[in-house]
C-alpha cells in the first residue's frame, strides 16, 4: 500500500494537471514557463511517491493511465475551484467557463464569434482550451466542450451543435492553370488534398458518380487546418468542411466548382457533465452557443 504523502506537493500536481490536460510534457512546459525535464522530474517523483503510473509513454506523445485519469479528474477539479474562489474575492462579479474546442472549429466558427460574445456577456470570461477528441467523462476537464462524433459520449451530455458538408474547393488560379472543371471525372487533372486518409475523396466520388480516379498528385495532411491553408495557398483541390469554409468562398479566396455536397456521418456537438452543477454562467455559454450554431449557415 502507498504511504500516505506528509503534505500535497501542490506544485507537482499543479504541473501534472497541466500535462494531464495537453497530454504532452512538452506542451505543458511551454503552459508553465518550466523546461520538459522539469515537467517530466516533478512527474516521476509523484509516480515514485504513490507506487503508481500515471502515464504511459510514448516516442511523441503522452497517455494517461487509468490511475492517471482518475487523478486527472480529481486535481482539475480542484485548482478549478480554487480559481473560482479567488475570482470572487480579487475579481468580484466576473466568471469564468472553460470550453474545450478542437482546432478547426476554434479557429474557423469560434473565434470570429468572440467579440459578440464579449458584448453580450461582458462578466463572463470564456477561457478556451485546445483540446483532443474526447472519447469518455474521463477525457474531459473542462465545463463545457465540442467534439466531432455520433452523439454518443459516455458519462456525458451531448446536444448537437451544427451539421457540417464536404465539396470540393481550389483557389481560382489553380483552376484556370489545370484547365477548369466542367465535370467531377475533371478533377483528374487536378493534384488533391487528403486529411488522413483517402476515404472522403472516395466517398465523394462515389456520390458525384465516378467510378475510377487517378489524380496527377496526391497529398495527404493530418491537420484540418493545414489541409484548407494548403488549398488557400493553391496547392491542390481539397475537400472544404462548410460552414467553416464559407466565407472564404464568399469572399473569393477559394472556388466551390461544383454543387454536390458529401453529408459525414458526424456531427459537431456541445458537451457537459451531468455530474457537474450547472452554474449560470455555464448554462449562459451553452444557451449562447446553441444560438449561434442555429444561426450558422448551412453551407
Amino acid at each position: 500500500m502507498p504511504q500516505k504523502p506528509k503534505s500535497l506537493p501542490l506544485t507537482a500536481l499543479r504541473t501534472f494537471e497541466v500535462a494531464a490536460r495537453r497530454l504532452s510534457f512538452k506542451d505543458a512546459a511551454d503552459e508553465l514557463c518550466v523546461s520538459a525535464t522539469t515537467v517530466s522530474n516533478q512527474i516521476r517523483q509523484l509516480e515514485a511517491d504513490w507506487r503508481c503510473k500515471l502515464f504511459i509513454r510514448k516516442t511523441r506523445a503522452v497517455v494517461l493511465t487509468d490511475e492517471g485519469r482518475s487523478l486527472s479528474q480529481v486535481v482539475t477539479r480542484a485548482f478549478d475551484d480554487i480559481r473560482a474562489e479567488v475570482e470572487v474575492h480579487m475579481n468580484p462579479g466576473r466568471k469564468s467557463v472553460t470550453l474545450a474546442v478542437g482546432p478547426i472549429f476554434g479557429l474557423r466558427w469560434l473565434v470570429p464569434r468572440l467579440k459578440r460574445f464579449r458584448k453580450m456577456h461582458p462578466k463572463i470570461d470564456l477561457v478556451l482550451h485546445d483540446s483532443p477528441r474526447i472519447t469518455d467523462a474521463a477525457m474531459m476537464t473542462s465545463h463545457l466542450a465540442v467534439d466531432w462524433g455520433t452523439g454518443d459520449w459516455s458519462g456525458l451530455n451531448s446536444q448537437k451543435l451544427l451539421d457540417t458538408t464536404y465539396a470540393p474547393i481550389l483557389r481560382a488560379d489553380l483552376l484556370e492553370a489545370c484547365g477548369g472543371l466542367t465535370t467531377p471525372a475533371d478533377l483528374a487533372r487536378f493534384p488533391l488534398i487528403h486529411q488522413r486518409d483517402k476515404s472522403e475523396w472516395a466517398a465523394w466520388f462515389r456520390l458525384a458518380g465516378v467510378a475510377e480516379f487517378a489524380p496527377v498528385a496526391e497529398t495527404i495532411i493530418t491537420d484540418s487546418n493545414l489541409v484548407l491553408q494548403a488549398a488557400l495557398y493553391g496547392q491542390g483541390v481539397s475537400l472544404g468542411v462548410f460552414p467553416f469554409v464559407s466565407a472564404d468562398v464568399e469572399a473569393g479566396h477559394l472556388v466551390k466548382p461544383f454543387d454536390i455536397e458529401l453529408v459525414p456521418e458526424r456531427s459537431f456537438y456541445l458537451l457537459s457533465r451531468p455530474s457537474s452543477p450547472r452554474t449560470r454562467e455555464v448554462s449562459v455559454v451553452l444557451d449562447w452557443l446553441l444560438t449561434e450554431a442555429a444561426g450558422s449557415p448551412k453551407g
